[in-house]
């Protein structure tokens, strides 16, 4: 059992059926009344967060999320398809139990899945992921004075702003947690 006092950001627990994470969490001691911990916690399954306070002695049952390497094999429609690394075996992830910025996600590319008591609930991608543009309006030289973006076609068909001298064949790298350009690739 973990306590409320023992809360850490990225302690995972079980409450009334749920699987929370700690994002931010504050030691509380007012000049009246019993000390409390102030939290906001983010429900690993459906991504929910809320902010909750607790008794410092409050008791809850710790939560193991495992996280399986894996490379993303295929999407047959349905399913996106994954491979474990060691055994070779395939695990498929219903669309829906994909984030939105799987979109930035190759074949090939190493993942984790995040599963609870066996069920397979998200996936992780790499943080930063390098990709080619495959379509945007052509950069002219002298395009770097401004800060103004264009939209731009990835390989892996998702959109993404980037700045106007990028142009069709550039590598570029993405930050998957803003799903947002960073740099060209040289």
């Amino acid at each position: 059992m973990i306590s409320a006092g023992d809360f850490r950001n990225g302690v995972t627990f079980e409450e009334d059926g749920q699987v929370l994470q700690v994002v931010e969490f504050q030691h509380v001691k007012p000049g009246k009344g019993a000390a409390f911990v102030r939290t906001k916690t983010k429900n690993v399954i459906t991504g929910a967060t809320r902010e909750t306070s607790y008794n410092p002695n409050a008791k809850f049952a710790p939560a193991f999320i495992e996280r399986k390497a894996v490379t993303y094999s295929y999407d047959d429609g349905d399913l996106f398809h994954f491979m474990d690394v060691e055994t070779y075996e395939d695990y498929p992830v219903a669309h829906t139990d994909v984030p939105d910025n799987f979109k930035f996600c190759k074949e090939e590319d190493e993942c984790k899945l995040l599963s609870y008591k066996g069920k397979i609930f998200s996936v992780e991608i790499p943080t930063f992921v390098e990709l080619e543009v495959t379509q945007t309006e052509p950069g002219f030289k002298g395009n770097t004075a401004t800060n103004t973006l264009k939209p731009a076609t990835v390989e892996t068909g998702a959109e993404v702003r980037v700045p106007m001298f990028i142009n069709e064949g550039d590598k570029i790298r993405i930050d998957t947690r803003t799903c947002e350009y960073m740099e060209r690739i040289k």
